[in-house]
């Protein structure tokens, strides 16, 4: 009989504290049974996080993988289980997170046969995820999760499913994991970086574009040293504006959802574009009209650790496919003999597009982000999810420290508040807060719960309007005043929160804001702030009635 310790969900479970897992986030199954019974045994290294639902157990991974560059891991049942996770799968791809979600599945003499619950993951995942597959040789087990850890965290980091036979989990695993998996990593090409001196050497107006995942902190602050010296601009792709502190004194903004209008400028005026790490997706080139494919040609240095990321959409002039900080550092060490007066104008340019702006309502959001950079730490966690609410956020708060901006370029809805609850279990020593839109809220507000159950501290602040605002925003320009599916009827947010423990307020002035935030930061079980705002102002700088005029 084979012993409890040589079994595949022991060999699994043992991989996962071979590769320093110190949290597993979970819906429990009965598929999967075996692993939930050997994590018990190891209990005071791996901490397992039981959530309310498979989308938060998923998302809260993947805010994992962003917080610390290592794969977050998921544990999910079969069927209805693996398609709630399926979002969090879906973010890690778009977000390049490294991430494994494990699925239980069908016994294997099941399999084909339409049985309870079961489903063909390579077949639902292969799209979603880097690599999808399932366990079919219990002997094998600890092979198949090593080959998961490389996957997830080699080349172009993303997500890889594995599906786990509820059978196979009983029988003879096989050998034991002998070491952590070490991720390949490739460097820069020194001939691409002799021809990357030479463009710069003549270029007259370069910009940095930086973005992506995998990056250290060696290498960001040796990047940003170099651009600060030479003068030149940084920009920040979608979503990445914590990789450099925003104060840097060449930083120029981010490429996102409503970006500086004189930072898409300088992005169409310059000669050069170092882009290391960017995919330079839809969002960031603004629905793929910001750059061109004969200019891109002549003008764009594309490195990427993802071979099949380069000249995909943009031919570039010159392409690399090397690890991002290894590729950083080396570019950090080229003197070109020239330095530019470009950096400090377009962070000038940066400045004073963050200052607030007029709205119509009592709630001025520009001056509540205001204020929550003026009360944060610098390393505090902002999190957030989809939704117009998100561009106050993301256009006003000038993020300051490494690892501090949780937020999907997946523009997933319902984001935010797993990624805070999982940023408050992980690092409890950081002030968490995540800035969500009503609807978007609503999605994972079970996940309080989560947040109680380990004792984590997080503060919430519910931007509250009363509608879906970026699909309103979108109707009311193309179908002025046809208000069709956009409206929401919302619950007493403070009566909610106070029921799983939280303290709470409701705010509906700017200058309530303040008072209302400090008591939450201070509250023993972290706080929510409902923050009631105007439909009207539907965006910085836009109305409703402005958009209903054309």
């Amino acid at each position: 009989m084979t012993q409890a310790s040589d079994t595949a969900a022991r060999r699994l479970v043992d991989t996962l504290v071979a590769n320093g897992v110190d949290h597993v986030f979970c819906v429990p199954g009965e598929s999967y049974l075996a692993v939930l019974d050997a994590l018990y045994d190891v209990r005071d290294r791996i901490k397992l996080v039981i959530c309310r639902h498979e989308a938060g157990a998923a998302n809260m991974a993947e805010a994992y993988g962003k917080l610390t560059g290592k794969p977050g891991v998921c544990m999910v049942t079969r069927g209805p289980g693996a398609t709630h996770a399926s979002i969090g799968v879906h973010t890690a791809h778009q977000d390049s997170t490294p991430m494994i979600l494990f699925v239980g599945q069908v016994g294997l003499a099941d399999r084909g046969r339409g049985a309870f619950q079961e489903v063909d993951y390579r077949e639902v995942f292969g799209g979603l995820a880097k690599w999808a597959t399932e366990i079919e040789s219990p002997e094998r087990t600890v092979e198949i999760v090593e080959r998961a850890f490389a996957t997830a965290l080699q080349g172009r980091m993303g997500p890889v499913v594995v599906a786990l036979p509820e059978d196979i989990l009983h029988d003879q695993g096989g050998p034991a994991p002998m070491r952590a998996v070490e991720p390949a990593r490739a460097g820069l090409d020194p001939a691409a970086l002799d021809r990357i001196a030479a463009r710069l050497g003549q270029a007259k107006a370069p910009i940095l574009v930086l973005g992506g995942s995998g990056w250290t902190e060696a290498a960001t602050t040796a990047i940003g040293t170099w651009a600060e010296r030479l003068g030149l601009p940084v920009a920040l792709s979608f979503r990445r504006k914590d990789l450099i502190d925003n104060r840097h004194p060449t930083y120029a903004g981010d490429l996102g959802l409503g970006p500086n209008p004189k930072l898409i400028q300088r992005m169409k005026d310059a000669d050069l574009i170092i882009a290391i790490g960017a995919r330079l997706g839809e969002n960031p080139t603004q629905g793929y009209s910001l750059l061109d494919r004969t200019r891109t040609a002549e003008t764009l240095v594309h490195i990427h650790p993802g071979a099949e990321e380069l000249n995909r959409v943009w031919p570039a002039a010159i392409s690399a496919a090397a690890d991002v900080s290894l590729a950083a550092g080396a570019i950090a060490g080229l003197e070109p003999g020239r330095t530019w007066s470009h950096g400090p104008q377009a962070h000038a340019e940066f400045e004073a597009f963050i200052q607030p702006v007029a709205v119509t309502g009592q709630v001025n959001m520009s001056q509540v982000v205001q204020t929550l950079r003026e009360v944060l730490p610098d390393a505090a966690v902002v999190t957030n999810g989809a939704g117009n609410f998100a561009a106050w956020l993301h256009r006003f708060f000038p993020h300051q420290g490494r690892f501090t901006q949780l937020a999907p370029t997946s523009g997933a809805m319902g984001y935010g508040v797993p990624a805070a609850v999982a940023a408050a279990i992980v690092e409890p020593g950081r002030v968490v807060v995540n800035v969500a839109g009503d609807g978007d809220f609503m999605m994972t507000a079970q996940e309080l719960a989560t947040l109680r159950q380990y004792d984590a501290r997080a503060v919430f602040v519910v931007v509250d309007n009363g509608v879906y605002g970026t699909i309103r925003m979108h109707q009311e320009r193309d179908y002025p005043a046809r208000v069709s599916g956009t409206d929401l009827k919302n619950p007493d947010f403070v009566q909610f929160a106070q029921a799983f423990g939280l303290e709470a307020w409701r705010v509906e002035t700017t200058e309530g804001f303040r008072p209302a935030l400090e008591a939450a930061l201070k509250a023993p079980t972290g706080g929510l702030i409902h923050l009631i705002t105007s439909p009207e102002d539907i965006a910085p700088g836009r109305t409703i009635t402005q958009l209903r005029a054309g």
